[in-house]
């Protein structure tokens, strides 16, 4: 699974989205070594939820050429910014700017990847009442794709409302946690949904113990 080329990208680029780190690299590490298991579930809608800039949904459409590849984000510029990223790399995906998932059909997702804005902040700096405006400004865009609120998991836990409904009934989903996020109360949070959950994958890196889980239906195996 080949890492995107990020180098069409400007630094004025990485101050509307944002820029790939260690955590994006952890994920992409995390679905190469389960490549062989999402093949075989052959996934008919991939869909990333917070692309930024594109370089996960991108190595996934390189990948599952019969998928078709979704990525959603409440920013416009990061929406903009992807569908460059997967033309560079000589592939195409298709962006939605929305909410999470709010644009999409019911139990439709197959494939689900997402790489919240996981750091603890608090609520004013969250902003989360003003998501939606579409007045916001750079610093503006770039809080949205990191400040988590309270524990860093206001985001998550709004997903997790929706993940029953949008996941298909062979869904899986990978999605990225911090220590500080308490991976195992969500855990128990997704058990009390009917999903099984595991962690997949994890890496200390310099400040940050990061965690790759992965989600999926009870009743499917």
């Amino acid at each position: 699974m080949e890492t995107p080329f990020i180098n069409h990208l400007t630094a004025d680029d990485f101050t509307q989205v944002y820029e790939p780190a260690q955590d994006t690299f952890l994920l992409l590490d995390a679905l190469e070594d389960d490549l062989s298991y999402l093949r075989a579930i052959k996934p008919h809608i991939c869909l990333e939820v917070g692309t930024g800039s594109g370089i996960i949904i991108t190595a996934l459409a390189k990948i599952l050429t019969e998928t078709l590849c979704l990525a959603t984000d409440i920013n416009p510029f990061a929406c903009t910014i992807a569908k460059r990223t997967a033309r560079r790399n000589d592939t195409n995906i298709d962006t939605i700017r929305t909410n999470l998932v709010d644009a999409l059909r019911p139990n439709s997702i197959d494939l689900l990847i997402f790489n919240p804005p996981y750091v603890a902040t608090s609520d004013e700096e969250f902003l989360y009442n003003d998501f939606c405006d579409v007045n916001r400004t750079t610093s503006d865009n770039l809080i949205r794709a990191w400040a988590g609120g309270h524990n860093g998991i206001r985001i998550v836990d709004e997903l997790l409302e929706k993940l029953d409904n949008i996941m298909s009934k062979r869904g899986v989903m990978y999605m990225l946690l911090l220590r500080e996020n308490n991976p195992k109360e969500i855990m128990n949070k997704l058990g009390n949904l009917n999903f099984e959950t595991s962690i997949f994958k994890e890496r200390r890196i310099p400040g940050e113990y990061l965690y790759i889980l992965k989600v999926w239906r009870t009743s499917y195996s």
